[in-house]
C-alpha cells in the first residue's frame, strides 16, 4: 500500500513523470529507428560505408550513456530534453543499422535472380522479396534499441531530463526507498512491455518460411 500510496499522492505527480519519460523514449525509438533503417539501407551499398559504419556502431556501444550525455550537454550547453534525446538516440542507432545492413547483405542473390527470371519489377523486388526478408530482423535490432533506450533514460535525469530516472535519483540521494522503487519498477515493467510487445511483433513479422527453418534449426541444436 505504500507504494500504491505514492504513485496516487498529487504532490509525486506520478502521471506527469510517466509522461515524460514515456515522450523521452518513444521519440528516442521513433528517431533512431528512421535514421538507423536509413543509414543501414544506405551503407549496404557500398562495403567502405559499411565498414566505417559498423566500426563507429561498435565505438558508440563502447561509451557510456552517462558519459555521452555530458558530451553533449557540453556541445549544447542546455540541459533537460535535447542533450537528453540526443544521447538516446545515438544509443539506439547502432542495433538498428547493424540489423539492417545485415538483413540486406543476407539476402540469397539466386533469390534476387530467380525473381527477375519470373519478371519481377525492382519495385516488386523490394516490396515481395527484399522486404519480407529482411523485416525481421530489423524488428529485432529495433527491439533491442527500444529496451536499451527504456532501461537507461532514467541517467537522463542527471541532467534535468525528468521521467522516472528522477524518483530514482532523488530516492538514492534523501535515502528515500519508497521513491526509489516505484521509479526502477516502473522502469522495469515498462521495459518488459515494450520486449514482449516487440518480440510478437517481429514473430507476426517473420515469413512462414523462415519459422519453418528457425525451428528445424532449433530442432538440430
Amino acid at each position: 500500500m505504500t507504494y500504491i500510496n505514492f504513485i496516487l499522492d498529487p504532490t509525486n505527480d506520478y502521471l506527469g513523470h510517466a509522461i515524460d519519460y514515456l515522450k523521452l523514449c518513444g521519440l528516442a525509438i521513433a528517431l533512431a529507428t528512421i535514421i538507423g533503417v536509413g543509414l543501414g539501407i544506405l551503407v549496404s551499398r557500398s562495403p567502405i560505408l559499411a565498414f566505417i559504419a559498423i566500426n563507429l556502431s561498435g565505438v558508440m556501444r563502447a561509451i557510456p550513456i552517462i558519459a555521452a550525455l555530458f558530451i553533449i550537454f557540453s556541445v549544447v550547453k542546455q540541459l533537460g530534453f535535447l542533450p537528453a534525446i540526443i544521447a538516446l538516440i545515438l544509443l539506439g542507432i547502432p542495433p538498428i543499422l547493424i540489423n539492417t545492413y545485415t538483413g540486406i547483405r543476407g539476402i540469397d542473390p539466386a533469390a534476387i535472380d530467380a525473381a527477375k527470371g519470373m519478371g519481377m519489377t525492382t519495385w516488386q523486388i523490394a516490396t515481395r522479396i527484399q522486404a519480407p526478408l529482411v523485416t525481421p530482423l530489423v524488428a529485432a535490432g529495433i527491439r533491442t534499441s527500444a529496451v536499451q533506450i527504456v532501461a537507461t533514460a532514467t541517467l537522463a535525469a542527471f541532467i534535468g531530463a525528468g521521467g522516472f530516472g528522477e524518483y530514482i535519483v532523488d530516492g538514492i540521494q534523501v535515502f528515500n526507498n519508497t521513491e526509489l522503487i516505484v521509479g526502477a519498477v516502473s522502469v522495469a515493467v515498462l521495459a518488459m512491455i515494450i520486449e514482449i510487445s516487440l518480440s510478437r511483433l517481429q514473430h507476426a513479422l517473420t515469413p512462414e518460411g523462415l519459422k519453418v527453418q528457425e525451428q528445424a534449426a532449433s530442432a538440430k541444436a
